[in-house]
């Protein structure tokens, strides 16, 4: 907690994730990788007259707009950072976009499982040659993005605490897209070699199964986090031993959560025999790194 939160009477509340500008551009060069991959296997799918190619192309577009969203919510979290509108800053920003990315891989998965199953009773028919390099050179972006997006700078080094949302949203798109992409290349490898065409849309259930179970995860994560639950505790339980190991000082209430990657808000109500000015109890709480803005309220008693 810097001085300046805790000593001036008047101060931003910018809580924005310590990498927010190399997780930003990370996820727009990833966009750029997506959105040109999308454009090869729309156009492969036309000219090799593969439907599969055709829909993984249309299925690669779908996450290159949920990147988009990605990007245009770090955008608006650092362009209104300093927005005297939002009561604790635009932290949370990431969380919105990382739950919107997460309602979109649901879809994405549930459209997966439709269309896998529907062409389980109704095979189509399959270039398999073409189908299989380009799912290859599939495969090798998005593999490429994943790395990007998971580059040493950007990766939660200090728990799930100052985990960054909208980047874990981001990359969980682009690992659907190498997880569709491998198992395609199994499944397409099955039907060329051994006839087995089942194995295509098996794959595609098999994929939305795993899908649907890494957009559960992050709907939890973010909603918690927008609903202002404490995932902290660790952190709360340490203001509260700070606190109460003041002489005659008992906690009455306390509220901790999260306002951005790396960035807690609390507040507290204490009482004391010997009621001493909320500096002194804010100084107890120093170098606690997560905790970015405290709100104290001091009675006697």
């Amino acid at each position: 907690m810097s001085s300046d939160h805790l000593a001036s009477r008047s101060h931003e509340h910018v809580f924005l994730g310590a990498a927010q500008h190399a997780n930003e551009r990370h996820t727009r060069i990833v966009i750029g990788l997506t959105a040109s991959m999308m454009v090869v296997e729309i156009v492969s799918g036309y000219l090799f007259g593969s439907m599969a190619l055709l829909a993984d192309g249309w299925h690669m577009a779908s996450h290159a707009a949920a990147l988009g969203l990605a990007a245009l919510g770090y955008f608006f979290a650092r362009r209104r950072a300093s927005d005297p509108r939002f009561t604790f800053g635009t932290g949370k920003v990431g969380e919105l976009a990382g739950y919107t990315s997460a309602l979109v891989l649901g879809l994405i998965a549930a459209l997966m499982a439709y269309e896998s199953l529907r062409r389980l009773f109704r095979p189509v028919a399959i270039s398999f040659d073409e189908a299989i390099a380009v799912a290859v050179l599939g495969l090798a972006v998005n593999l490429a993005s994943a790395f990007i997006l998971s580059d040493p700078i950007t990766e939660d080094r200090r728990g799930d605490h100052d985990r960054d949302h909208n980047l874990r949203g981001a990359y969980l798109h682009v690992i659907a897209d190498a997880l569709t992409s491998l198992l395609a290349i199994v499944a397409l490898t099955a039907g060329r070699f051994l006839g087995w065409l089942w194995m295509d849309p098996f794959m595609g259930i098999v994929g939305a199964m795993v899908i649907s179970r890494w957009s559960f995860g992050l709907l939890r994560d973010t909603g918690g986090i927008l609903l202002d639950m404490n995932h902290n505790r660790t952190l709360s339980k340490e203001i509260r031993r700070r606190l109460e190991a003041d002489p005659g000082t008992h906690l009455t209430d306390l509220h901790v959560w999260r306002v951005g990657p790396g960035h807690c808000a609390a507040i507290i109500s204490l009482v004391t025999a010997v009621p001493r000015p909320p500096s002194h109890y804010k100084d107890l709480l120093r170098n606690l790194g997560e905790l970015s803005h405290v709100t104290l309220e001091v009675n006697p008693q």
